[in-house]
Formats: C-alpha cells, structure tokens, sequence
C-alpha cells in the first residue's frame, strides 16, 4: 500500500510517472492475487484493519484486471457481510467494477475530468441520483454534496 500510494502522490505532480503507477499496479495485484489464492480475502480479524484496508486498496487499483476485481469484489462483500471488511470499501470497489463494465456507479465515490479528460472534476454517471445519499448513509458514507466538494477542493490544491 505505502509503494502504491508514494507513486501514486508523486505522479500527480510529474505525469511522466504514471507508467511507474502502472507498473506498480501489475506488481501489486500479482502478490495480492496469490495471497487471495493461498489464503482468501485478508479478513480484519485475520491480518488488523491496515492490512485489510491495504488488500482493498491494491485491488481498487487494480483496473487492468477488471475479472480480478470482480472477484476481489465478490470476496470483499461475504467479508462485508461477516463483519470482517468496511462496507465502505465495498462501496468504492463495487462503483470501480460498475464503471469498468459500462454501468453508472452507485455510491458517486469514482470522479474523472469528463470523457476527453479536459474538463472539471466530476462524478461518473451515477444510478438513481434521487437516492444516492440514501445509498452512501447505508454503507457508512457521508453526503454525496461533501464527498465532491472534498475531491474538488483537493483537486484545485494539487492544480496549484
């Protein structure tokens, strides 16, 4: 987790770095795979919330495997559901899976700059936006409205 997320600070700054995070990425998922195949999904009671918090970040970051965080999903909601993972990591991952197979996401956590990549911060298209803070509070999430002004204000921070 530390070597995905220094990578991934440092090539918001320099974007010839991103094929490092690329590469950091292949390495990560590799080793997170095996674990899963040796041992299951890391489970907090198993391997402490840091660990499982890193487990669900590696596969977040995974989008080169897209069956791979299928399955890092399914495996992260029975941990969810046993008490042994946040429901809001499932919330991220299950949003990440829905965009990577076309599908609005769910919860409004996975933001871009718009199809051509030139425009403002914004949400991902989203499933049933009348209900969507209904969905985030279920899971454990706050306001969608404070979510985006959050990225929002980080996103103009790290522009300047």
């Amino acid at each position: 987790m530390d070597r995905d997320q220094i990578t991934r600070s440092e090539a918001a700054h320099r974007a010839d770095l991103w094929s490092l995070v690329s590469e950091v990425d292949l390495d990560n998922t590799a080793w997170l795979s095996q674990i899963i195949d040796r041992q299951g999904w890391p489970r907090r009671s198993d391997v402490g919330k840091d660990a499982a918090t890193a487990a669900w970040l590696l596969a977040q970051h995974a989008d080169h495997d897209p069956d791979f965080q299928r399955r890092c999903l399914r495996l992260l909601a029975h941990a969810v559901d046993d008490g042994e993972a946040e429901p809001s990591h499932l919330a991220y991952l299950t949003d990440r899976v829905h965009r990577a197979e076309g599908r609005p996401q769910r919860y409004g956590t996975q933001f871009w700059y718009g199809p051509d990549g030139t425009g403002p911060l914004q949400p991902q298209p989203i499933e049933d936006p009348q209900h969507l803070d209904e969905r985030r509070r279920s899971i454990g999430l706050g306001p969608f409205s404070e979510h985006a002004s959050q990225l929002r204000e980080q996103d103009e921070q790290r522009r300047h």
